[in-house]
């Protein structure tokens, strides 16, 4: 489970670089978003966390380029789950 929380950091940290340097700004409104609609701190990172882990994913199994359309839209569809498509 060690392996777990080492990757789940390492998302938090993307996410809070996206953030910080407003990249894309879809980022932070989403973040913002969700923490008004009354979701925790930590569940919202889960949330955005989720389209993060998407996007790596592609790029590490498939060797996919990065789809800003698609994490845009994943991050705007958000408390929906980009995985509820699938199967």
């Amino acid at each position: 489970m060690e392996e777990n929380k080492i990757v789940r950091d390492q998302i938090f940290e993307i996410i809070k670089n996206q953030i910080k340097d407003n990249d894309p700004p879809e980022t932070k409104l989403t973040y913002d978003r969700l923490m008004r609609e009354g979701h925790s701190e930590f569940v919202t990172k889960q949330l955005i966390g989720q389209c993060v882990a998407v996007e790596m994913f592609g790029v590490m199994k498939f060797g996919e380029p990065f789809d800003m359309e698609r994490f845009t839209a994943n991050l705007l569809a958000l408390p929906k789950s980009p995985l509820e498509d699938e199967g």
